[in-house]
């Protein structure tokens, strides 16, 4: 591909991931807050409720898109960039049992979405050209994650939180839109041996490497966007705008530091990942440890950098543990399936923690997460035959 076509590559991603992750984060960050102070769930349903988009998110992902042909994948991959920015406005009807079936819809075609779009990235050019797009596809997640919370909180100034559902849905409508726009390559492969493949990839320490060291930060994440912003509101007592606003101040640094890794990707990416243990853990502490909302804004910032970090350094590993590309697409869909498993999971684990020891400790108790998850990361990279 001649620099024009990367170039426009780029473009066409950057756009479609900043459209659907700025809603989707919206989306993520809303529904707990209108299951809480507008439906008076219990955290436990909080967190149910919460876990709907990603439950289906990883049925449509594990299920669906990592058995679909490039062509075929295609045809599914628009329909659900339509089905998203149809189901988005219909929030704005939401109620006690609108809010599950909704957000269950919107989760399914996110499950298609996310991992054509790496799989788009990872295809194009050479191995230093797939990575710095890789690492753009992530920027524009961080961009994404700091201007939407702002532009929520500005609405939310004056407009309630349902009522904010109808401007993000202008976001949501670009994505169909933008998705006409991307083609994948084709492939002869049997079924027979992509599902050889399938099986490989899984067993892989290069997968498992990549995994374990997402899920390392997921955890903390899932916390993090479930209940961070109930957090300020029922310890620090601030408003809803305000604790929607916060969530700038977590993604501001995630932004700076995949900024860096889309100009200048890491030779050895297991420094990264140390790093990023060491930060977690030291962010974490202080999180549950905050007693005023200055120490609580100062952790999100420090836990920022790590969330920053890790999406792409995962997202670099696969692409170097898998150097063919039909591997590297069913790598993909069954890395974002699992980790969109993990992350309906996640909610409702910490709603029950939040609920036997409260907000403060379960932040804390997430120290412990974050270094098995080192350790296992450690384990399954020194497996490895070539030094990534």
């Amino acid at each position: 591909m001649d620099s024009k076509g990367i170039f426009y590559s780029a473009i066409t991603i950057f756009l479609i991931t900043f459209a659907i992750r700025a809603s989707n984060n919206m989306l993520i960050t809303t529904i707990p807050l209108i299951a809480d102070y507008y439906f008076h769930f219990t955290p436990t349903f909080i967190g149910l409720v919460s876990s709907m988009a990603s439950i289906f998110s990883f049925i449509s992902s594990i299920f669906i898109n990592s058995k679909l042909y490039p062509s075929l994948r295609r045809k599914v991959f628009i329909a659900s960039s339509f089905l998203y920015a149809f189901t988005f406005p219909l929030f704005y009807l939401v109620n006690p049992i609108l809010v599950w079936i909704f957000a269950s819809i919107a989760g399914f075609s996110m499950g298609i979405i996310f991992p054509n779009i790496i799989t788009f990235a990872g295809s194009i050019g050479d191995q230093k050209s797939r990575e710095r797009m890789l690492s753009l596809y992530t920027t524009s997640l961080s961009v994404s994650l700091i201007l939407s919370p702002s532009i929520e909180s500005l609405i939310l100034s004056k407009f309630t939180l349902i009522q904010a559902f109808l401007f993000f849905s202008l976001l949501s409508a670009i994505v169909p839109i933008i998705a006409l726009k991307i083609k994948f390559f084709e492939t002869n492969k049997k079924m027979g041996k992509v599902a050889f493949a399938n099986y490989r990839v899984i067993k892989s320490p290069g997968f498992l490497v990549s995994l374990f060291n997402n899920i390392m930060y997921d955890i903390p994440f899932g916390m993090i966007e479930t209940f961070g912003g109930i957090y300020a509101i029922t310890l620090f007592h601030v408003s809803y705008s305000t604790a929607t606003l916060l969530f700038t101040f977590y993604f501001l640094t995630s932004f700076i530091s995949r900024s860096i890794l889309t100009i200048r990707p890491p030779f050895h990416v297991i420094k990264l990942v140390i790093l990023n243990s060491v930060i977690s853990i030291i962010g974490l502490a202080l999180a549950s440890m905050s007693y005023n909302l200055s120490m609580y804004i100062f952790s999100l910032l420090l836990l920022g950098i790590p969330h920053g970090l890790t999406y792409p350094s995962s997202l670099i590993l696969l692409s170097r543990s898998f150097t063919d590309e039909e591997t590297r697409s069913v790598a993909n869909s069954y890395f974002s399936g699992i980790l969109i498993g993990l992350a309906a999971i996640i909610p409702i684990v910490m709603a029950v923690s939040v609920e036997i020891i409260g907000l403060r400790y379960s932040f804390g108790l997430l120290t412990a997460v974050v270094l098995f998850f080192f350790l296992l990361v450690m384990k399954e990279y020194n497996k490895l035959k070539q030094n990534i």
